[in-house]
């Protein structure tokens, strides 16, 4: 069941210079960014303690939060986590069309070519987001949950987002990097993302060969607007043994053919 929720938040003061005060919706975004930062969720309770405010205020906020669909309440757990309606809503768009609409046909194409969990990603501060997923042909898949953010330096998609970024962006995005190892194949430093983003720039797509995860294969292709910068990157991800070194040149020339497709269907 839903918490009851007023019908709009109202500004709390009004200063001297007549500028709102609005402490409630200071409360409300920093309760989302909050929860959108941790995987499972908190309580009431829980909430209560982060912001150091009343539990009648925490009732308040997380009630007009769910109330218009941004966060959602485990009925068994009494937890709240945040919805994809904040994913959706910071998705690139083109006039008439989002980016996920773009990008479904051509992802279902690669989809059906490779047979490979296909995901669609974009840029999020020094990290790459899950916007949309279709799930491998497979009974053994690699999937996550939308929204997830993966480490830029470490994916596919990550690498094929930088290597077509302006040159200012990527060198603001490279100075925040801490280049953090998660398997013995990860980058380590920006000479060698640097090396790696040159390649990427010749042939047009990137991979991950267990850099992320031991045994996960990846391969991506970006999607470009009419300048050659990167709006996104469609990937596919699974088992080493099924996305061989032997397979990366014929998938990553197929996902490259399927985000141009997509690309020019954003820009239209």
């Amino acid at each position: 069941m839903k918490i009851p929720t007023q019908n709009r938040v109202k500004a709390e003061a009004v200063n001297g210079d007549g500028a709102l005060q609005v402490p409630a919706l200071q409360r409300g975004l920093a309760m989302l960014e909050f929860l959108a930062a941790s995987p499972d969720g908190a309580t009431l309770s829980e909430l209560g303690s982060r912001f150091a405010i009343s539990m009648a205020s925490v009732f308040r906020l997380a009630g007009a939060l769910e109330e218009l669909g941004y966060i959602r309440r485990d009925e068994r757990t009494k937890r709240f986590s945040v919805t994809q309606k904040l994913l959706l809503l910071g998705q690139p768009h083109s006039g008439r069309r989002s980016l996920v609409e773009c990008a479904l046909e051509p992802m279902r194409r690669v989809l059906a070519a490779t047979g490979e969990t296909t995901q669609l990603c974009c840029l999020a501060d020094a990290s790459c987001i899950i916007l949309e997923q279709l799930p491998a042909l497979h009974p053994f898949k690699y999937i996550v949950d939308l929204g997830s953010r993966v480490p830029i330096h470490c994916c596919a998609p990550g690498k094929a987002i930088l290597a077509f970024l302006p040159d200012d962006t990527l060198d603001a995005v490279l100075s925040g990097l801490e280049f953090e190892k998660h398997t013995e194949h990860t980058i380590t430093s920006r000479k060698a993302l640097l090396v790696e983003l040159e390649r990427i720039r010749a042939c047009g797509y990137a991979l991950d060969r267990g850099e992320h995860f031991d045994g996960i294969h990846c391969i991506a292709a970006p999607l470009l607007d009419r300048h050659g910068h990167t709006v996104a990157a469609i990937t596919i991800a699974g088992p080493a043994a099924r996305i061989p070194a032997s397979r990366f040149a014929e998938f990553g020339r197929t996902i490259a053919i399927e985000a141009t497709a997509a690309a020019r269907r954003f820009e239209e």
